[in-house]
């Protein structure tokens, strides 16, 4: 997997990219689409997202696409400072990765990183999202962030353990491994 600092990076790019949509599409459609639709009388999620004028985030109406960039940089950002390398380090103080196989290893370090990356984001979006317009209660805060991590811990781990993990490391190897490929044919065209 990852052997250096600019791999690690494209590898957390690869995994918020998916990630972050999976996100939002279950936080929009799955967990507060039937409200929305409710609220606005409208039949589709995304006709009734519109007609609210937007999805409320730091007390005004963005468009998905902002809502999406703005989790996308902070999932990005928190991914590399404390999800990756915390998470490494977390698998290492339960399985030594020289004894280990690399799939139960890989696996520990999935569990650790939704363990860290969920909490973190959950609170991250029960702040975004807090309804502002009813004034700011810090136990209002934490309920919402409670609630987030209650609906979201659950899809993060299915999700990353058998979904998007795979999918990533798949596309990863082939990302890396042709590059790799590639320079050692033309190391093997320069010797003959």
């Amino acid at each position: 997997m990852p052997q250096n600092q600019f791999q690690r990076m494209m590898f957390a790019l690869l995994t918020v990219i998916i990630t972050v949509q999976a996100y939002v599409f279950y936080s929009l459609y799955v967990i507060n689409g039937e409200t929305f639709m409710a609220l606005t009388g409208e039949t589709g999620v995304i006709k009734a997202i519109s007609a609210m004028g937007g999805v409320s985030m730091f007390g005004h109406a963005l468009p998905i696409w902002a809502i999406v960039l703005i989790e996308f940089c902070c999932a990005y950002l928190l991914e590399n400072i404390i999800g990756s390398p915390l998470s490494f380090k977390l698998a290492c103080r339960v399985f030594d990765p020289k004894e280990t196989h690399p799939v139960l290893f890989e696996t520990a370090i999935i569990c650790a990183t939704v363990g860290i990356m969920c909490p973190a984001m959950s609170f991250l979006a029960a702040f975004m999202y807090y309804p502002y317009h009813h004034g700011f209660n810090f136990f209002t805060l934490l309920a919402n962030w409670m609630k987030l991590v209650c609906f979201n811990f659950p899809f993060a781990f299915f999700t990353q353990l058998f979904f998007i993990q795979p999918l990533v490391r798949t596309l990863f190897k082939l990302i890396f491994v042709r590059s790799g490929k590639h320079k050692g044919s033309s190391e093997q065209m320069s010797a003959a």
